[in-house]
């Protein structure tokens, strides 16, 4: 659809292993220390993307260096997700250029343009491809680079860091992502502040908050028939339309921003889809990363959720495996995860750069084991 101007190092191992609608990369080594990362799919199509880009963070040779984490939930379709996957951090890397530094301004900046080039490619494709106006997705992105780390977030992704306590065996769980999803108190409040001349902004369908009864996030990349009125109407289909027309976005790409100093007893980074959310809370994810081994410990995250949700309709794990996909989202939704191990001499010392990675997650890298 749109080149990409993204190409992979050679330096890094970049592939993954497929497993029927598993993907996985058991262990790989980013500046800051060692990563796994695993996919699995349950739309027809798979909607969710994501990558993991460490060594050089900007367009030119002068640095800075880091390690860039991406997970992109899209809904209505893969063409969002994808886009952004493949787009996003090319952005970046400009405006971290551009500005000479890396800030959460250098994020946001990428989010809204990437957000622009999106919806311009939304428009161009109109009239022989409308159903791109219905396709979004969420974006949740986390760079680490001298002794910090960055989070940006449109959506209901999360990133939950692993903070060890001195003195204690137990490492504990501490959410460093806001979420954007209409089931919050304070989603809705935003909402109604924002539109406080629409009593339907959120509506209450079928037991679940919705913006306008149509969608669950508040924030997110794409889904231009709530954000560009130009769009709400015919060809699109008529479920997308809004009866009535609407002056402003309804939706908002601005992302929710965060900077953290990365201390000592930080351990390790999950990055996920809300599919692994569904079915694991934030202590029940670290305990797993703190008591398995670090290799294909992404894995081992998705398949406990996987058995998680087995469980929840009273089957087993083995006849859910056997489940095609689209028939499977009726179980679970595509589950995205990355876990990010932080080693302090790295961070705080002197890394070696020699060895960029670039990978991205999914089958379109996978080599079959």
């Amino acid at each position: 659809m749109v080149k990409s101007c993204w190409k992979p190092s050679i330096e890094g191992d970049s592939r993954g292993c497929l497993d029927g609608l598993l993907w996985y990369k058991d262990m790989g080594q980013h500046v800051y220390g060692d990563f796994s990362m695993a996919v699995v799919q349950a739309n027809s199509l798979l909607e969710d993307q994501s990558q993991l880009e460490s060594g050089l963070l900007s367009s030119s040779s002068s640095g800075p260096y880091g390690t860039f984490i991406g997970v992109y939930d899209g809904h209505g379709g893969p063409e969002a997700s994808s886009f952004i996957n493949n787009n996003l951090f090319c952005n970046f890397k400009s405006f971290v250029s551009e500005n000479q530094e890396m800030s959460t301004n250098v994020l946001r900046k990428a989010f809204l343009a990437t957000e622009d080039k999106f919806l311009s490619l939304v428009r161009k494709q109109w009239l022989v491809k409308p159903q791109m106006a219905s396709v979004g997705s969420c974006c949740l992105t986390g760079v680490i680079c001298n002794g910090l780390l960055y989070i940006a977030n449109a959506g209901d992704s999360r990133v939950v860091l692993g903070r060890s306590v001195r003195g204690a065996k137990e490492v504990i769980a501490m959410q460093l992502s806001t979420e954007h999803n209409a089931s919050f108190d304070a989603v809705r409040d935003e909402l109604r502040s924002l539109h406080p001349n629409d009593p339907q902004i959120v509506v209450m369908k079928h037991k679940v908050w919705r913006v306008k009864g149509l969608i669950q996030i508040s924030r997110s990349i794409g889904d231009a028939y709530l954000k560009k009125a130009e769009f709400n109407k015919e060809p699109l289909l008529p479920k997308f339309r809004l009866h009535e027309p609407f002056r402003k976005p309804i939706l908002s790409a601005e992302p929710s921003l965060l900077v953290h100093k990365l201390h000592p007893d930080d351990q390790f980074l999950i990055f996920a889809s809300d599919g692994l959310w569904e079915h694991l809370s934030n202590q029940q994810a670290v305990r797993i990363v703190q008591t398995s081994p670090r290799n294909g410990i992404a894995r081992r995250l998705v398949k406990t959720a996987l058995k998680e949700a087995a469980q929840k309709r009273e089957m087993r794990y083995s006849d859910l495996n056997k489940i095609d996909r689209g028939v499977r989202r009726h179980f679970h939704d595509d589950i995205t995860v990355i876990v990010v191990f932080l080693d302090p001499h790295l961070i705080n010392g002197s890394s070696c750069y020699n060895s960029p990675m670039s990978i991205k997650g999914g089958g379109r890298l996978a080599s079959r084991c």
